[in-house]
């Protein structure tokens, strides 16, 4: 099988704010992107066969660019609804940390995601004595677009996400665990997004990355996209399975958060999700995971083995973070859509073809309401 395995740099197409989107009243980072948060890394391979229907791929989120095992970051979960596979979350839960990368991919990959988390962490220097990891892995199905019990995706994909994992620009759209994804019964993907707040209100810097797959009535912005494109969750008064699916929305920031708080900070984004349409239905999972890259927070291996005094943002500062994850999950979701393109191959044994959000279309909605 000729499977196209690419790792991924980002790619010209419109963004929400291209086409007048530009939810809240937060201003983004430079590069509206959760690698704004200064050392997040992101790495994606992109895995490709129309002959053979496969379309998926793995995308990793590296919180820094150190040891991530012996300088392990706080981190906190929120769980919208539970109706997926994701690794590592009771300990997560837990402990209040993180200590791998986060990887995201198909549901059938976790496995062999995890063990390419495996594989990497345990061949890197000063690891030789490792004797429990706890991997972290989320996941969405992607099914509709990809023969998923192909297995395709390998444990050295998942190494290759994240040994590529740099900073700057993000791709977006059909990539990496993006590839074969559906959102609204458009083609989903990766998305990403940024807030960075004012120096008054701490000045610190909030991402977001989201691999949609999930289903509802897309509104963007307050317009009723779904509604208007005839498109949408129970358009038909039948229930059924179109809103079924899943999120992962990863938050990375640099403002100094116990486990605690990331946890509340994880919940907002679900405020995020809700402002798109979503309807969180009984098949959906929905999850998402926080953490904080601030260095007077990490668990070091001096601070877990001693008492220590640590850095930690008071709950009556939470407020505009809250915010900022709000609108960085809302305007994450709307650029996996945005910058998604058509699938016009069906998976075998499907006649499944997925069509790309009608971008002009979009456009169009927008510059009417501000007429």
């Amino acid at each position: 099988m000729a499977i196209a395995a690419m790792t991924s740099t980002a790619h010209t197409q419109d963004r929400a704010r291209e086409i007048g989107i530009a939810p809240g009243v937060l201003e983004p980072g430079p590069l509206n992107a959760i690698t704004d948060v200064a050392g997040v890394l992101v790495g994606q391979v992109t895995l490709t066969d129309p002959e053979a229907s496969i379309r998926t791929g793995v995308t990793a989120i590296l919180p820094h660019d150190g040891d991530l095992y012996a300088d392990k970051v706080p981190a906190g979960l929120a769980v919208g609804n539970g109706y997926g596979k994701l690794m590592g979350a009771t300990q997560i839960r837990e402990l209040g940390e993180i200590e791998t990368p986060i990887v995201l991919t198909n549901t059938m990959a976790v496995p062999r995601a995890a063990d390419g988390i495996l594989d990497w962490t345990l061949a890197r220097p000063g690891h030789e004595d490792i004797r429990s990891l706890n991997m972290v892995v989320g996941e969405t199905n992607d099914s509709r677009l990809n023969d998923i019990r192909a297995r395709t995706v390998t444990p050295a994909h998942a190494v290759d996400a994240i040994e590529s994992a740099t900073g700057g620009a993000v791709a977006e759209g059909n990539v990496g665990a993006g590839n074969g994804t559906v959102a609204f019964g458009w083609k989903g993907g990766i998305g990403t997004s940024s807030r960075r707040l004012p120096e008054a209100l701490g000045g610190w810097t909030l991402g977001v990355l989201v691999q949609t797959n999930y289903g509802g009535v897309l509104q963007m912005d307050g317009l009723p996209v779904g509604e208007e494109l005839g498109q949408y969750y129970l358009s038909d008064h039948v229930a059924d399975d179109r809103a079924d699916g899943s999120i992962m929305i990863v938050l990375a920031t640099d403002a100094p958060l116990s486990g605690r708080n990331l946890e509340r900070l994880a919940h907002r984004t679900f405020a995020g999700l809700a402002r798109t349409g979503a309807s969180m239905t009984n098949g959906s999972g929905d999850y998402a995971i926080a953490f904080s890259t601030h260095r007077d927070v990490r668990r070091t291996p001096q601070r877990r083995t001693e008492v220590s005094p640590i850095t930690d943002l008071p709950n009556g500062r939470m407020s505009p973070l809250f915010q900022a994850a709000i609108e960085a999950t809302e305007e994450a979701i709307y650029n996996s859509l945005l910058m998604a393109e058509d699938i016009d191959y069906p998976v075998v044994g499907s006649d499944a073809v997925v069509h790309a959000l009608p971008v002009d279309r979009v456009r169009a909605m927008v510059e009417a309401r501000e007429r």
